[in-house]
């Protein structure tokens, strides 16, 4: 099985963590159920949204590799393109007002049952549109055609996986002094602001490599 390579991984691990620890559905999700259950419950809750993820990445990676495999031209096109979306994501993000929700559904979170919560989870992954779409645009630029798809792919994802769980448990176990943090627009927006800029320089980087 061929791996991606130490230049790829060094930039692909730093690029996906400031993905996944961003506030997003599952991220205040992960934080409002700690805070309201603790971790031991909330791990529930997080299996449920890695297998949603975890299905997310291989349907989006499956689709464009097999699109990839059959007209290789594609990779320029895509990593241009994916270049210029994550571009994009940075300039919106340092736009972005800082504003984060610290709560949910209270239905939704007064139940309380393993199955619940798991459900819970992998349908917030599921129906969270921005997700397919960083997937789909962010994975194909750092694919390289000239190593086996399906060994780069096995270790993205599991990559992608690592440390989605562990943005998990920073958002579940952080409680309140994390939920007050994330309260003030200015520490949100420097938290956004920080992963825009990572974000843009990673596009610039794919364009130019």
């Amino acid at each position: 099985m061929t791996l991606p390579s130490v230049s790829i991984l060094s930039i692909f691990i730093p690029t996906f963590f400031f993905v996944s620890i961003t506030p997003g559905m599952c991220m205040t999700l992960a934080l409002t159920l700690g805070l309201r259950f603790g971790l031991a419950k909330t791990l529930w809750m997080m299996l449920g949204e890695l297998v949603g993820v975890g299905t997310v990445v291989i349907l989006s990676a499956v689709g464009v590799a097999t699109l990839l495999l059959a007209k290789p031209w594609l990779f320029d096109i895509l990593r241009y393109g994916g270049g210029c979306y994550l571009i994009y994501l940075g300039y919106q993000m340092w736009l972005s007002k800082g504003n984060l929700a610290l709560t949910t559904d209270k239905a939704a979170t007064t139940r309380f049952s393993r199955r619940s919560l798991i459900t819970q989870g992998f349908t917030t992954a599921i129906a969270n549109p921005k997700g397919w779409a960083f997937f789909i645009a962010l994975l194909p630029p750092f694919l390289d055609p000239d190593r086996a798809l399906a060994g780069q792919l096995i270790v993205f994802t599991a990559l992608i996986l690592s440390l989605e769980f562990c943005c998990l448990l920073i958002y579940a176990s952080g409680g309140r002094a994390l939920a007050h943090y994330l309260k003030d627009p200015k520490h949100q927006r420097t938290l956004n602001r920080g992963s825009g800029t990572l974000l843009a320089c990673v596009g610039v980087w794919l364009m130019l490599s």
